[in-house]
């Protein structure tokens, strides 16, 4: 197909709402939020309790989610289908190529991004208002909630940050999810897919989503940003 026709056809199939590309979509946010909520509830806390506690060891997982920040994807995809493959420790629970190893996945990527930035937002308000808080009496566990809470537009860019990362990846949930049409086919594995059948409309279709999500993302980073800075100010 002829670039300049795919293009139009691949419009035509987003504003005709093609039910194909519709669930492909659904499949895609639900898996990412899905990841991305669990991401948060684990790494918010424990980027946070990592910031300001003070045990042997800490700096080597410092470290350690520091590197795992560019973890690469099929290897994360690889440890995941170690770990759920019949023969791996949690095979019993059966969820290989479905939308929850996905999840499982995605989470495994995106946790430490939250987790170290977190760390690093975390410890820089520690450091303006430690003298603050401890004149109420606050130790530095019991200062998680406020600082927490004082730093949550800068964490809200790192959570948007964590969805990025999940919504462009492909490598980990082709491994583990098997690309399995109507299934655990994403917006990132169908491009792939269609580019290489030669379907140039659904993969410019998905792809120009897939780009109106990253363009939303880094609108909502900067708007963020920049609100905080208003309250800051």
């Amino acid at each position: 197909m002829h670039e300049d026709n795919a293009f139009t056809a691949a419009v035509s199939l987003i504003l005709s709402g093609d039910a194909v590309l519709g669930e492909i979509v659904r499949l895609s946010l639900a898996v990412s939020l899905t990841a991305l909520l669990v991401s948060a509830i684990i790494g918010l806390p424990l980027g946070a309790a990592l910031a300001l506690a003070r045990f042997p060891g800490r700096s080597f997982l410092v470290v350690a989610f520091n590197a795992l920040m560019g973890l690469p994807p099929v290897v994360a995809g690889l440890m995941v289908y170690l770990m759920l493959s019949r023969s791996g420790p949690l095979g019993w629970i059966g969820i290989l190529f479905t939308p929850s190893a996905m999840i499982v996945a995605q989470s495994l990527l995106i946790t430490p991004i939250i987790v170290s930035l977190t760390r690093q937002v975390v410890e820089d308000l520690w450091g303006e208002y430690e003298e603050q808080l401890r004149s109420l009496g606050s130790t530095r566990l019991q200062a998680i909630p406020t600082l927490l809470w004082d730093g949550r537009f800068s964490l809200i860019t790192t959570i948007l940050a964590g969805f990025g990362r999940a919504s462009a990846e492909v490598g980990a949930i082709l491994i583990i999810g098997g690309n399995i049409a109507g299934y655990t086919r994403t917006m990132t594995t169908a491009i792939a897919l269609e580019t290489s059948k030669g379907d140039l409309a659904l993969a410019l279709g998905l792809g120009i989503i897939l780009l109106t999500i990253t363009l939303l993302l880094n609108a909502a980073a900067y708007a963020t940003g920049r609100i905080a800075q208003k309250v800051a100010g």
